[in-house]
C-alpha cells in the first residue's frame, strides 16, 4: 500500500551540502507527521527531523541550524536539505510517515557519506 522512496544520497566532502527527497504514495495530507531518521552500523536509529501536519517542525540538537525539513504537497514529496555536512553525519537516512495512532511507514533508506 503505502510506499516511501528516498533518493539524493551520495558522497560529499565535509562542509558540503545534499538534498534528500522522499516520494510518498498517496497524499501527504493523509499523514500526521513526516520525518527523517538516520542509522549507522551497530547503533540505534536516530531521530533527525520531523514535520507535523500543522506545519510545525522539530530537529535533533546535532543538526539544528544545518538541516531543514520541507514538503511539496503537490508532488507528495518531503525533503531534507543538509548543509555544512560533517563526517559524523555519515549514515543511512530513512524517511518515515505516521498515520492515525497506530501506523508508521518507512522507506528503504539512502546512504549519505561525508568525507574529511
Amino acid at each position: 500500500q503505502v510506499q516511501l522512496v528516498e533518493s539524493g544520497g551520495g558522497l560529499v566532502q565535509a562542509g558540503g551540502s545534499l538534498r534528500l527527497s522522499c516520494v510518498v504514495s498517496g497524499s501527504i495530507f493523509s499523514f500526521n507527521a513526516m520525518g527523517w531518521y538516520r542509522q549507522v552500523p551497530g547503533k540505534q536509529r536516530e531521530f533527525v527531523a520531523r514535520k507535523f501536519s500543522g506545519g510545525s517542525t522539530n530537529y535533533a540538537d546535532s543538526v539544528k541550524g544545518r538541516f531543514t525539513i520541507s514538503r511539496d504537497n503537490a508532488k507528495n514529496t518531503v525533503y531534507l536539505q543538509m548543509n555544512s555536512l560533517k563526517p559524523e553525519d555519515t549514515a543511512v537516512y530513512y524517511c518515515n510517515a505516521e498515520k492515525g495512532l497506530d501506523y508508521v511507514f518507512w522507506g528503504q533508506g539512502t546512504q549519505v557519506t561525508v568525507s574529511s
